[in-house]
């Protein structure tokens, strides 16, 4: 663990638009930061989770499963996936 990173909180949010739509995706920020937006533009940013512990895992779940590895087709997985006959 870094030295700076010992108090952190990390926070997930997304920005919603004008029409008060959800614009784009999951984006990651500090506790700290978080406050700070929500204090000059209350309501503009929509909390998804916070208390996370740590940057990578605040990313990891920001992200979900977009980004993972597709799982590796072998012939005997593609014959188990393929419906009998």
């Amino acid at each position: 663990m870094r030295k700076y990173e010992r108090d952190e909180s990390w926070v997930i949010y997304q920005m919603i638009d004008r029409g008060g739509t959800v614009s784009g995706s999951n984006a990651v920020c500090e506790q700290a930061e978080w406050e700070e937006m929500e204090r000059k533009k209350p309501g503009a940013q929509s909390l998804v989770q916070c208390g996370i512990a740590t940057e990578g895992v605040a990313e990891r779940l920001a992200r979900g499963t977009s980004g993972d590895p597709k799982p590796k087709v072998t012939r005997k997985t593609a014959v188990s996936y393929s419906s009998p006959v």
